[in-house]
């Protein structure tokens, strides 16, 4: 009952209709963790510490310009890349705006306003940092944000209804835009994985399988429940959205501490300053998700147009099976496979270390079925060889977050694609699916990952 359940969660991604369920708190996991096993600080007198920000006006910071904020990554991606995944180029396309989509003259009250109009249990603070990132979807990055409202008619049901399942502010919803730009790959620069960006160590707290084979860090629906859950254990540690969703960036320790060095204060804005770099844009960044994702046509963005997508069912899987044999076999695309289970991270289910879920449109389903197990036994001592299939069953048995199978390599002046494929083993069309490359072009700098 519960898988069948979650099967249908996930099949709104790709769905004829995007469609309401009811979904009842019993369909999850309500374990809670402890959080001090997470880097939660106990209380201590902390001295020396700078002076909290000097003052406050109608919520404006009056020092923002000498307090230094990061960006999130996912301000900062290659739209061409993003537009490269299977997501975007098989669900969305651009179209023409119907309607007068021009961009208008904003001004600070007429922000506000419209904060203050928005559903929300979170506060949304207006101030000079939160309009700086509001102009950066707004202007900068229109282009991501018109993929992103595509792609949220995707995502956003399966979000919505895991949320209201655990009575969560539905505005939590848009913590994945800032966190990953809604791709299911995406994968940061400290190795935080999936939608939600989770790293190994609370991933695995969470319930999330993670080796050199499975990283379910990358499954949309499963890394969606443990989010929802490690949110609302912040927030019953914290009592507050604000420092929930900045512990959810830089871990609860970080922000009990900057709760300590400020003397004790319990508002994002008073402990801003003692805030990691990158969690100080965080708080922001979303609340201007939360504009953008809703006064978009204000500013003339036009979304991406969101084709109807395929429905889609799941089918258990007890033997080691390549995605290889189910393309040819059922004649599917491999780029479709892998969009749909992309939590299986080198084309490989390992089905004989433990029952996996398998998601596939529902004719290739019924196809897979008619097959039986000549599917199985199609080029099955080129891919689960003697040789291969013990080398599988010790990479399911590294309980390691994938580490060995994920590298980033930084491009050195005079390298090209294939020089790079022949060090790591692997192959030139490997690379460029990895990383979304639309050619072999790379520029040297630049960091690559290697799968």
């Amino acid at each position: 009952m519960q898988k069948n359940i979650l099967s249908a969660i996930i099949s709104l991604i790709c769905c004829t209709t995007i469609a309401a369920q009811t979904i009842t708190t019993e369909t999850y996991d309500t374990t809670r963790i402890d959080l001090d096993s997470l880097g939660v600080v106990t209380d201590k007198k902390v001295l020396n510490y700078d002076k909290p920000l000097s003052a406050f006006h109608l919520d404006y910071i009056s020092d923002s310009d000498s307090i230094q904020f990061d960006v999130p990554e996912s301000m900062m991606l290659d739209i061409d890349s993003l537009m490269n995944s299977w997501q975007s180029r098989t669900l969305l396309e651009s179209y023409e705006c119907e309607g007068p989509y021009e961009a208008l003259p904003v001004n600070d009250s007429i922000y506000a306003d419209r904060l203050s109009r928005l559903p929300s249990i979170v506060k949304m603070t207006y101030n000079d940092v939160t309009k700086q990132f509001i102009e950066r979807y707004a202007n900068r990055h229109r282009k991501l944000v018109a993929n992103m409202l595509g792609l949220s008619s995707f995502y956003m049901p399966m979000i919505e209804n895991t949320l209201d399942s655990y009575n969560m502010p539905l505005e939590l919803k848009y913590l994945p835009i800032i966190e990953s730009a809604l791709n299911p790959k995406a994968v940061s620069r400290v190795g935080a994985k999936g939608l939600w960006q989770f790293m190994f160590q609370t991933g695995k707290s969470y319930g999330l399988k993670a080796n050199n084979y499975i990283d379910e860090r990358f499954d949309p629906m499963k890394s969606t429940q443990a989010a929802i859950r490690y949110l609302r254990d912040l927030y019953k540690f914290f009592q507050s959205w604000d420092l929930a969703i900045a512990a959810y960036n830089c871990g609860p320790g970080n922000v009990k501490k900057a709760i300590i060095r400020s003397g004790g204060k319990t508002d994002f804005w008073k402990i801003y300053k003692y805030l990691p770099r990158e969690t100080r844009g965080y708080i922001p960044a979303f609340i201007a998700a939360n504009y953008i994702m809703n006064y978009y046509e204000e500013h003339g963005i036009c979304p991406m147009k969101s084709s109807l997508p395929i429905a889609t069912d799941t089918i258990h899987v007890s033997r080691n099976l390549h995605f290889t044999q189910v393309s040819e076999m059922c004649d599917i695309e491999m780029d479709e496979i892998r969009a749909m289970n992309p939590q299986y991270i080198k084309d490989i289910i390992p089905g004989k270390s433990g029952i996996c879920v398998l998601r596939l449109p529902n004719e290739k389903i019924t196809a897979m079925l008619n097959l039986g197990d000549s599917i199985y036994r199609y080029k099955e001592e080129e891919f689960f060889s003697q040789e291969k299939v013990a080398e599988l069953e010790k990479g399911v048995q590294l309980n390691n977050g994938g580490k060995n199978a994920t590298k980033r390599h930084k491009v050195r002046n005079g390298e090209t694609l294939s020089m790079i494929a022949r060090k790591y083993g692997v192959s030139v069309k490997q690379i460029m699916r990895a990383n979304g490359m639309k050619n072999t072009n790379i520029r040297a700098g630049r960091y690559i990952n290697i799968y």
